[in-house]
């Protein structure tokens, strides 16, 4: 008889297996490493399985999926982080829910968070990640790498904002080296970016790497990555 909850659990010792070797070759450990899981592709129950196997932080990418996950699972102990687009018109229903942001791709959506976070959260800052447009495909959106440096200073000013670091996606095409060389270029600007970084900006942390390129990612200094379709396998 077919066990989810035990190909979950094999699922997840697997990836976690495969992020420790990981951050071994890239000198640190693996838990290190945030595993943001992605659970747009499965249900309530396999989602259970995967917080029983000990995952409980999730990721989705559209924001009135990660609403219906929110209320329905809502006697689970999950840290929901939204890992897609977030348009400005659903902010005010995303932010109570939401652990971390991981999609900034604008000024203008940074500027509309700091508003509604200091009417929303008034005991805390709500943690986001800037997201860069690290292959430079016109069908992705995030920061252009050479914009994002001027933009600093006023992004600094948005007392509400806790901005923790960068994310990308890899190029759709080219396969791991091409996906390798996008994930070096989000480290090398961070690093670059740190050399002149306002007070209230942390760029501590790159969340980048799927299930197809998340070991390469970690290689290339992933701190978080967003796995989905790998901890599911099977069922």
């Amino acid at each position: 008889m077919f066990d989810l909850a035990a190909r979950i659990a094999d699922n997840l010792r697997r990836v976690r297996e495969h992020i420790g070797a990981a951050a071994a070759r890239s000198g640190r450990r693996g838990e290190d490493i945030v595993l943001v899981a992605v659970s747009k592709y499965v249900g309530p129950a396999e989602i259970r399985a995967l917080v029983a196997a000990g995952c409980t932080t999730l990721g989705e990418s559209r924001p009135q999926l990660l609403w219906e996950r929110a209320e329905a699972l809502a006697d689970l102990p999950i840290r929901w982080h939204l890992v897609g687009h977030l348009q400005r018109n659903k902010i005010r229903r995303t932010l109570p829910l939401a652990a971390m942001i991981h999609s900034v791709d604008s000024l203008r959506l940074a500027e509309a968070l700091d508003q509604s976070a200091g009417e929303l959260l008034p005991d805390r800052r709500l943690p986001i990640l800037l997201e860069v447009n690290a292959s430079g495909e016109t069908a992705k959106g995030g920061f252009a790498a050479d914009d994002l440096e001027p933009l600093l200073p006023r992004l600094a000013e948005l007392q509400r904002l806790e901005i923790r670091g960068l994310m990308c996606m890899a190029a759709l095409e080219g396969g791991l080296d091409v996906a390798r060389r996008n994930f070096a270029d989000l480290r090398l600007l961070r690093d670059r970016l740190r050399e002149n970084l306002p007070e209230n900006i942390r760029l501590d942390e790159l969340s980048m790497g799927m299930s197809g390129d998340y070991e390469v990612a970690i290689e290339e200094g992933a701190t978080i990555v967003r796995v989905g379709s790998a901890l599911f396998e099977g069922i």
